[in-house]
């Protein structure tokens, strides 16, 4: 799957977001070492706090299916009109599953007329994860 797919994968993962308290749909894919492609969106919470984001869904799913590394990247979008990154807590569950395979994969942070692309490692240097617990 090339990142134009990638990206065509996380906008139609958007059109089912629940997002009604903002109106600010997210959606995002996360493509695996085998091709496998996992998508997820963000779902609000009348309790705020207990939203879900769409990098955390995908990642839920991909680790229900019982995907555990071969994390090569991952592409986030969202309206407006700058590219979209992943929030801070998105990015600490990313890391997560990209060292339970030994990858840094590319994040594609995407805007209607621009794609950004950055490491995971370069959004959350010096990270935590598994690795830190040993």
């Amino acid at each position: 799957m090339t990142d134009e797919e990638l990206i065509a994968a996380a906008r139609g993962a958007a059109e089912n977001s629940y997002s009604p308290y903002s109106n600010f749909a997210v959606g995002s894919a996360l493509r695996f070492a085998d091709g496998s492609v996992i998508t997820g969106t963000n779902i609000e919470n009348a309790s705020y706090g207990l939203a879900l984001c769409a990098e955390t869904v995908a990642v839920s799913k991909a680790m229900a299916d019982g995907v555990r590394g071969g994390l090569e990247a991952v592409a986030v979008t969202g309206p407006g009109d700058a590219p979209i990154t992943p929030c801070g807590r998105c990015r600490q569950v990313l890391n997560e599953l990209a060292q339970l395979g030994g990858t840094d994969p590319l994040i594609l942070c995407v805007g209607p007329n621009e794609v950004r692309r950055v490491k995971l490692s370069e959004l959350l240097p010096d990270a935590f994860g598994p690795a830190s617990l040993d």
